[in-house]
């Protein structure tokens, strides 16, 4: 085959592959989140709703607290 078919090819099959990723890409909206009256959007299930007051995990939120630390650049 010849070089020039070869380019031809690669470059078909190339603008291809990125015609179907423009296709294909699905950015979100910008859209409001509020909260409605009825239950068309319920934050937690029903079955689980908390009848007592929970309380934090302390080890948990030292661990998170860690954690943000670290991403932070030594400087």
């Amino acid at each position: 085959m010849k070089l020039e078919i070869a380019r031809g090819l690669f470059l078909v099959g190339a603008l291809a592959v990125a015609s179907l990723a423009v296709a294909a890409w699905e950015q979100p909206q910008m859209q409001v989140i509020g909260k409605s009256g009825n239950d068309a959007h319920c934050p937690m299930p029903r079955v689980a709703k908390a009848t007592v007051a929970t309380q934090p995990d302390h080890d948990l939120l030292l661990f998170m607290f860690g954690l943000s630390q670290r991403m932070r650049p030594q400087s």
